[in-house]
């Protein structure tokens, strides 16, 4: 067979090989046809009775979890349980069938298309990538109702050591479970995206693996050799003898080298030149704080509470109650045994996914969204302030507004902060009075009128990711401009860089909690621009510790505002690449 090369999107680090095992979905092109009257009742049944079994499935796989499992797998099954609960899925399709004489895997798969299609709409990149969690809830199901399941064969580790490549259309977290006793190496699948829980179950699992490999499953043949780079979002298909050495001592290299990042667990995170750098985690669920201080992680610099609304899509009086939202908080604020926790404020897309029927932005990226749908919906963001304020009795608590521009949208938060606080002190309810509030600088108006925030609020963390997109004007995850989505940039280093000068002139905590503060190729530029709070993925911390211990600040300053005054992209990349050997003395 002739190699070939698939490029997508790098989720989680390093080098896997292997034969290929094609993971073969549930068919969503189900049978269609109309059941007659008195076949309605038995059809309802027939569903009902496969949406039990699922539960039931998703149970025994809850319950039987090993002690070692990472806790992001725990939570998404729960996550997959309570969209199974959900009426959208556990009724809806039940009214199809009485109401349009659907059989019932028609009726199923018409809800999972309309709510999918309703997903689709939503700007925000990790909430629309919960699409997925719907689909896969679906195909669930569907196992169920046609006795359709997958199997994955035993591996003796025969052939030169090969392992399995699992090849998908996608993935579910409860199906990643099986692949545990299994010699399973890596996974590639035709979607998904970096906040796509498959791709948080990679990283947490610390698989190789790439995601948004188009029509990966339909070119990758069963038992195909593969190679996947999961730094670079290479797949490599029936790889020559050459090709497969190189990755070889590629990979021992990476198992060499991730060893020694093992050491460096309880080193304090300082420079060669003596400049203590801390460094946090961002989080999605409260056990995710194991992770973090399993990683040596300071605190944590984002917990995203998008998670908690999760499911409960169409359906505003099912709205995380405001005890539900602290138990969450506090859950996190004491696993961190006294290290800092900032709960970033509900982040949710621009066409207000909480009611589909709604649906009115044209243009979601600019539309109502994070604060500003916060603001246009003040009883649910007064739950969410109060039950945060709450949490911050338990442990120091940092609160993060994202997505401010205007100085009114900041005023109005702080007004309603100071209401929550003063029905707390009404109803003699502990919480921090003098808790702190930050703003995520990810507009390029905010970068760029930073006097705004720095007046008004305790501290700032760049979220770099908004921050790119819409300072290059692109959506980076639609794949027809993804290409140009370029942390590089000149217009993008000019706004990170004055906004940490800025920020650190006014003596303004400032961290970046976007993709690139978990970037190694990053991490001596940001260091050079002056950064000295980094926060991301606990798998990157040791290897961000490792660059900042081998860095040398009186090097790297210099070289950065180099760096700052260049405009070509190539001269720009070059001296980038040439900072990573200047971080060090020769």
């Amino acid at each position: 067979m002739t190699p070939f090369t698939l490029h997508g999107i790098p989720v989680s680090r390093g080098i896997a090989i292997g034969r290929a095992h094609i993971l073969a979905p549930a068919a969503l092109d189900v049978q269609h046809y109309l059941i007659a009257d008195d076949q309605v009742e038995a059809e309802v049944s027939r569903l009902q009775c496969a949406i039990a079994a699922v539960h039931a499935e998703l149970q025994n796989i809850w319950n039987e979890l090993p002690p070692d499992a990472p806790a992001e797998l725990g939570a998404f099954i729960d996550v997959h349980a309570l969209i199974l609960s959900d009426p959208m899925i556990s009724e809806m399709p039940l009214d199809i069938i009485r109401s349009r004489y659907y059989n019932a895997e028609w009726a199923l798969v018409t809800q999972i298309e309309e709510l999918s299609a309703q997903f689709e709409e939503i700007e925000d990149t990790y909430l629309r990538e919960r699409k997925a969690d719907i689909q896969q809830v679906g195909e669930r199901v569907l196992k169920a109702l046609t006795g359709s399941a997958n199997f994955l064969p035993k591996v003796d580790g025969a052939e030169g050591g090969a392992s399995m490549i699992v090849v998908a259309h996608d993935i579910s977290p409860a199906d990643m479970l099986q692949f545990r006793d299994r010699a399973f190496s890596g996974f590639i699948t035709d979607v998904g995206g970096q906040n796509s829980h498959t791709a948080i179950v990679a990283r947490s699992l610390d698989i190789p693996a790439t995601v948004g490999v188009s029509n990966a499953s339909t070119l990758i043949l069963q038992g195909d050799w593969l190679i996947i780079d999961g730094d670079a979002g290479v797949v490599v298909v029936a790889p020559t003898s050459v090709v497969l050495d190189q990755y070889r001592e590629k990979q021992a290299r990476q198992l060499r080298e991730r060893k020694k990042l093992g050491k460096l667990k309880k080193t304090p995170a300082i420079t060669l030149d003596g400049t203590a750098i801390t460094l946090l985690a961002n989080i999605e669920f409260p056990d995710d704080c194991g992770h973090a201080l399993d990683a040596g992680a300071h605190g944590i610099g984002l917990f995203r509470s998008e998670f908690l609304f999760m499911g409960r899509t169409g359906h505003p009086h099912k709205l995380p109650t405001e005890d539900e939202q602290f138990a969450s908080y506090k859950q996190a604020v004491v696993a961190m045994k006294g290290r800092p926790v900032t709960i970033r404020t509900l982040d949710i897309g621009a066409d207000k996914p909480m009611d589909f029927a709604e649906q009115t932005a044209l243009n979601p990226a600019l539309g109502l969204r994070a604060i500003r749908f916060c603001l246009a919906e003040p009883q649910m963001f007064m739950t969410q302030l109060r039950a945060i304020l709450r949490a911050s009795a338990f442990g120091p608590v940092k609160m993060l507004i994202p997505m401010l521009a205007h100085a009114f949208e900041i005023d109005q938060t702080l007004a309603m902060v100071e209401r929550a606080k003063a029905q707390l002190r009404e109803e003699k309810i502990k919480f921090d009075s003098v808790m702190p509030v930050g703003a995520m600088i990810e507009i390029p108006a905010a970068a760029l009128t930073l006097p705004l925030f720095i007046k008004r609020l305790d501290f700032l963390s760049i979220g770099t990711n908004d921050l790119i997109q819409y300072t290059l004007a692109i959506d980076r995850v639609d794949h027809e401009v993804a290409h140009l989505y370029n942390p590089l940039h000149p217009a993008v280093l000019y706004l990170l860089s004055t906004t940490i000068a800025i920020a650190a002139k006014a003596g303004v905590p400032l961290s970046v909690c976007g993709e690139m503060a978990g970037d190694i190729q990053m991490t001596r530029l940001l260091l050079g621009m002056g950064l000295r709070e980094f926060s991301m993925h606990p798998s990157q911390l040791l290897a961000v510790k490792n660059e900042i211990l081998n860095s040398d600040l009186q090097v790297l300053v210099p070289a950065t505002r180099k760096i700052a005054r260049l405009f070509e992209p190539k001269a720009i990349a070059e001296a980038v690449e040439q900072l990573r050997l200047q971080g060090a003395p020769q």
